[in-house]
């Protein structure tokens, strides 16, 4: 298993940074070699659907993914949202939390809990995985935090 969280600290409101994170299109400005499409007609809300393709043309997989925790931050209540994921390569959740923080700020927290399938590479992959993903995660959130910043 791949188990990774990734943290950044945004200058920007929670509700702005989570309508930037819940636009499921954006995320493929923020990851390499990513591209995002709907499968579903509302993007936002429990059972919305997406698959996030990452790789270069035939050498890549999909990642599809079902909204299944639809949690807005309030106040200064925080925010969640959990999607499964259900590929042929990739299985299990990630989530994501935004904090809201003083002075017009927020933190997320990523967190991912995935299955390389099948599940004999696992084994081997889980490590690679993880570091990749922390990194990958890591990038796109800082990326993310700068166009919310703005």
């Amino acid at each position: 298993m791949a188990r990774f969280t990734v943290s950044v600290e945004v200058r920007a409101p929670a509700a702005k940074v989570w309508a930037a994170l819940t636009d499921w299109r954006n995320h493929a400005r923020w990851a390499p070699l990513t591209t995002v499409r709907l499968t579903t007609e509302r993007m936002d809300g429990l059972g919305a659907g997406f698959v996030a393709r990452s790789g270069l043309g035939p050498l890549g997989f999909d990642d599809p993914m079902t909204v299944v925790r639809w949690e807005p931050p309030q106040g200064d209540a925080p925010g969640r949202c959990d999607v499964d994921k259900h590929g042929r390569v990739i299985r299990g959740k990630a989530w994501f939390v935004v904090v809201p923080r003083p002075d017009d700020r927020c933190r997320v927290d990523w967190f991912e809990d995935v299955t390389v399938v099948p599940h004999r590479l696992d084994r081997v992959t889980g490590g690679l995985v993880a570091l990749a993903g922390r990194a990958g995660f890591g990038q796109a959130l800082r990326k993310m935090a700068r166009e919310a910043e703005r």
